[in-house]
């Protein structure tokens, strides 16, 4: 049976209607459940969600200015597409910072975040036969942890700022078959690196990392075209 692209909103006493239809559409982007080039109907989204259009009209505004939507004149909204150049362009400046964050990490780590570093590839390896999305959810805090220990608020606060869009790259890449054991193995040399306090290992391999998550997204690209 194929899974909804959204769902009902329920409603939060902390947000407002037009954040939380944000957040919804937001997410069915980066998940894949809205695909690149999909027009958005405000009507057929609105009666999915459970809403008016008017929140529906808000969000698609706003996912305009982060750059998840497109208008098109004459035409309405489209889910944005990603060229190849901008696929580059965020693996590139990710490699970079995730090489800086486990470098830093590795001499900056406590023992209390490596024995969390450890338990996240227990984790991992348990998690490894349920729905991708706790593999994505996993694989996140992974990289988040190490962000952390790398105790530079700079690199984190510039690496959060391209979360969505990594976010959305790591789904595709992690649903390709065999990619996530391969991606818990290099967890496993990144992590021992650190643990030895190795810092030019730990940044060459967190640089492969995700050169190698680069190459699976862009052969998923590939296949999905022919």
């Amino acid at each position: 049976m194929e899974e909804p692209r959204l769902f009902p909103i329920k409603l939060d006493n902390y947000k407002p209607l037009r954040e939380l239809v944000f957040e919804t559409l937001r997410e069915a982007i980066i998940q894949g459940r809205l695909r690149p080039g999909e027009r958005l109907m405000e009507v057929q989204l609105a009666e999915e969600m459970g809403v008016s259009r008017t929140p529906v009209r808000e969000a698609i505004r706003k996912l305009e200015l982060e750059g998840f939507v497109v208008m098109v004149p004459r035409k309405g909204a489209y889910v944005a597409g990603i060229s190849i150049k901008d696929i580059a362009d965020v693996f590139e400046v990710r490699a970079t910072l995730e090489a800086l964050a486990a470098g830093l990490a590795a001499e900056r780590i406590t023992e209390e975040e490596l024995e969390e570093l450890e338990r996240l590839l227990v984790e991992a390896q348990e998690a490894s036969n349920r729905d991708i999305q706790t593999l994505v959810d996993v694989d996140a805090r992974f990289h988040e942890l190490i962000y952390r220990a790398s105790r530079n608020q700079k690199l984190i606060q510039i690496i959060t700022n391209l979360a969505d869009q990594i976010q959305r790259f790591r789904l595709t890449s992690l649903s390709r078959p065999g990619r996530y054991k391969h991606a818990m193995e290099e967890h496993k040399k990144i992590v021992e690196a650190i643990s030895e306090r190795n810092v030019e290992l730990a940044q060459a391999l967190a640089r492969e990392h995700i050169e190698n998550a680069e190459q699976i997204f862009l052969n998923s690209l590939r296949e999905d075209k022919r």
